[in-house]
């Protein structure tokens, strides 16, 4: 099955997946601790302001989690002292569904002091504090639902995110609480 982008949101560990059909040459960066999806050095020229944004950010001890460019939003909010719950929604509602071809959903969470998930489509704005993995995708899996997230530390929710049978994987980041932090890790390609 194809869900496209996914967040799994958990109260101390969460991943994001691009799943990609249209731009598989990408993959993830870390810049200075904040994780990125850029397209590979062999990827064909675009100007679709979708294919590169910021997917893992910590911010005021909590870390977000997105499909796009509105993970700086949500951070930026949180760092000005916004719970979760109003930083996601403000976030997500301004910048919108993605006006693409497909009204590509927004999907983001925000793990510390809780954990919070959130989703805009064309026809609505779900935001919800969960005490479990959540899961929330763009496409099929589109309102959040409690998803097992079997994974021990950042580096084994990246690889376990990226390995669900969920068609078309491209890359993977995953984040964990730590004593010292968060811990960020991601995983380029099956072998990544």
């Amino acid at each position: 099955m194809y869900v496209g982008r996914f967040v799994i949101i958990g109260p101390e560990v969460g991943a994001y997946r691009v799943s990609s059909r249209s731009f598989p040459n990408r993959q993830i960066v870390d810049r200075d601790g904040t994780l990125t999806v850029s397209p590979t050095p062999e990827a064909p020229e675009t100007d679709n302001p979708y294919i590169a944004y910021n997917c893992v950010r910590v911010a005021d001890d909590r870390a977000v989690l997105g499909n796009g460019s509105h993970v700086d939003p949500i951070a930026e909010k949180l760092e000005l002292g916004y719970p979760a719950r109003d930083a996601l929604a403000h976030g997500l509602l301004t910048l919108d569904f993605e006006k693409d071809d497909y009204d590509t959903p927004r999907i983001a969470g925000v793990l510390g002091n809780g954990a919070t998930v959130g989703i805009v489509r064309r026809d609505a704005l779900l935001v919800r504090e969960v005490t479990e993995p959540t899961l929330v995708a763009t496409y099929e899996e589109d309102e959040p639902a409690p998803f097992a997230l079997d994974a021990e530390g950042a580096r084994d929710a990246a690889r376990t995110a990226y390995d669900l049978d969920f068609e078309h994987a491209v890359c993977a980041a995953g984040v964990s609480r730590e004593t010292d932090g968060w811990d960020l890790a991601y995983v380029n390609g099956p072998g990544g």
